[in-house]
């Protein structure tokens, strides 16, 4: 009679193990495999945005603005056109351009029935971070953003003067659009564009401890500060800027606040002072709290991100943001940057020098 060999429950057990140990150290080489993947995406992306604005450029001798206002605002409301979609033929996108009424955003006049939905209703990958690992949009079926645009420095000190906005798109009369000629630090040393992980749809209330403290803003609890109301104004200094960032970075974890359906919200629109809409401040360091003034201006600070707020950029990359440079260059910007080098690279014509070594 023949003998059928068969593997014993031992072996069987040891051969499991040994695909499971195999497995876990297999997974986190996958898995940095596809965020690099994920990464190497956003820079491309980052790279399409810089370049359809140069050929914007070539087009109109001029920067797209931050924001439209007063030109093309809602009638109801101060809301105007943002500067995505100002660049939607560079980015072959002439067909959603063209179909964009700019007498309106995206209410009517009554601001009870909406409008433009053919295009806020459409979600451009071009403007998606594929690491950002929700694709919900912060106020659906609204289209949502992960690229801002560089609004400048501290606003404690000048955010609003023509000195501290780096790339011209904020749409203040005394500012205007601005030209390449501006950029006197170097096209290379001033920030364009970078990345911010998107608001959660809901408006949940989220704890400072949770991965999603980048996703919402918390209030500064130290003590207000001066903050710029018009355009003239250079109120505050390098000192209490330092002392703001210093108050926002000790925030409890267990605080929690539900200030981010507005990050990202819908990528069509702009507010001449509302930054988290579609902006980015270089004030804090890539990827620490979004943290706002509680003696901000307007009164708007919290929610939307007001002049005096701190508005990083932030990713869900490891380290760091990717960021697009007025001269179309995307480079890898550490959090470990100094906030004297963030600060002079959000800057057009400080008169700093940066060497890329510095971060």
């Amino acid at each position: 009679m023949r003998l059928r060999r068969a593997f014993t429950l031992i072996e069987l057990l040891v051969v499991i193990a040994i695909i499971a140990v195999l497995i876990a150290l297999l997974l986190p080489a996958v898995q940095a495999a596809r965020e690099a993947a994920r990464r190497s995406q956003c820079v491309n992306n980052l790279k399409q945005l810089g370049l359809a604005v140069h050929n914007y450029i070539s087009q109109t001798q001029v920067l797209p603005m931050f924001c439209l206002y007063p030109s093309g605002s809602s009638p109801c409301t101060g809301w105007s056109v943002g500067w995505p979609t100002q660049i939607l033929p560079q980015i072959e996108q002439s067909a959603l351009y063209n179909s964009f009424n700019f007498a309106f955003t995206v209410y009517d006049k009554t601001c009870g029935t909406a409008v433009n939905t053919t295009v806020a209703y459409t979600q451009l990958s071009v403007l998606l971070c594929p690491s950002d690992n929700t694709r919900q949009p912060t106020n659906p079926p609204w289209a949502t953003l992960d690229y801002v645009g560089n609004l400048g420095g501290p606003g404690t000190f000048g955010f609003w003067t023509g000195t501290l906005i780096p790339n011209g798109w904020y749409s203040h009369p005394n500012v205007g659009p601005i030209g390449m000629e501006a950029m006197l630090d170097g096209t290379s040393n001033t920030g364009l564009f970078s990345e911010r992980l998107h608001g959660l749809a809901g408006n949940p209330t989220i704890l400072r401890s949770s991965p999603d403290f980048k996703r919402t803003s918390f209030a500064n609890p130290g003590a207000p500060i001066p903050a710029p109301v018009y355009p003239s104004d250079t109120t505050g200094t390098a000192a209490q800027a330092l002392a703001y960032l210093q108050s926002c970075q000790g925030i409890p974890g267990s605080t929690g606040t539900n200030n981010g359906t507005y990050i990202g919200w819908i990528w069509v629109n702009a507010y001449p002072w509302y930054g988290f809409v579609s902006s980015y401040s270089h004030f804090g360091t890539p990827n620490s709290v979004n943290c706002y003034n509680q003696g901000g201006t307007y009164g708007v600070d919290n929610v939307w991100g007001g002049p005096s707020s701190s508005m990083p950029p932030n990713s869900n990359h490891s380290g760091g943001v990717n960021v697009c440079f007025t001269d179309g260059s995307v480079k890898f910007v550490k959090d470990s940057v100094s906030t004297q080098t963030w600060w002079a690279l959000g800057t057009r014509s400080a008169g700093e020098t940066v060497s890329s070594d510095s971060y």
